[in-house]
């Protein structure tokens, strides 16, 4: 996102929730009663600074965060949470955002949300839904004109080839390798097809700052800042895509998410 800003583009995020129901995954902030008591406002104030360390807009739909639900069986949703929120209600929101900012990219969530959080399948199921609606003329035509988006992406930010790729650097420095648990369990996931691969180095530090933006989910001492960035930089040096969807020509492999679109404006 900051180097398609960096290069004169406009990016809006949109979140769907404010996460209300998540943990305190940052150690350091982990049993403070002001933190567990202001979470909502918190939430609003790391994503604010997120999105200005990465230079983009950014909209909340203002739904309720679902949680996780753990145990066996695990429990019901929570009444009124975005995970149980009517398909079509999202979709209409998401088709407003999308005529008004016109869009020729999207990216989102693969039909498994990355890993299975009820509010991160919904926001699969929402997004490529509003996808194929916004450019419909019958479907909510109060909301503005109609807006084909011409590529859809699911991210694969930890890809198992990332992983393993980073795994071994760290293995070939001599340096400790973060990353065992994590080998064991991607494993057991199906590879992704990655399409894309956008270079990015130049930003990495952009990222970092947005991600330690996030404190209570992001140890700024924490697994996502194990590896050297000299050693990241050389080793993988790219953020990775698949390509889900496209009503226009492209060649796979990509190493731009605007990829055949760079000539048709």
């Amino acid at each position: 996102m900051a180097k398609y800003v960096a290069e004169g583009n406009e990016v809006l995020v949109i979140t769907a929730t404010g996460g209300e129901r998540g943990s305190i995954l940052n150690p350091k902030l982990a049993g403070d009663p002001d933190v567990e008591k202001n979470i909502t406002a918190l939430r609003r104030k790391e994503m604010a600074k997120a999105a200005e360390a990465l230079g983009v807009s950014h909209a909340w739909l203002g739904y309720v965060d679902s949680g996780l639900p753990e145990g066996d069986p695990t429990p019901p949703l929570p009444e009124g949470c975005f995970a149980l929120t009517p398909l079509e209600e999202v979709t209409a929101k998401l088709v407003a955002h999308i005529r008004r900012f016109k869009p020729h990219v999207m990216t989102t969530y693969n039909e498994n949300g990355g890993y299975p959080h009820p509010d991160h399948l919904m926001t699969h199921r929402a997004s490529m839904e509003a996808f194929r609606a916004a450019s419909d003329p019958q479907r909510f035509p109060d909301l503005g004109d109609p807006w084909q988006i011409s590529k859809v992406y699911y991210d694969v930010g930890f890809s198992p080839d990332r992983i393993k790729t980073l795994h071994q650097a760290m293995i070939d420095e001599g340096l400790p390798s973060p990353f065992e648990e994590w080998l064991k369990r991607v494993r057991k996931r199906p590879q992704r097809r990655e399409t894309t691969h956008v270079e990015c180095t130049d930003y990495f530090h952009l990222r970092d700052e947005a991600l330690k933006a996030h404190a209570t989910q992001i140890d700024p001492d924490g697994f996502f800042f194990a590896v050297p960035r000299e050693l990241e930089r050389r080793v993988w040096p790219y953020e990775s895509w698949e390509l889900a969807e496209s009503v226009i020509e492209t060649s796979i492999p990509e190493n731009d998410l605007f990829a055949g679109l760079r000539n048709e404006s």
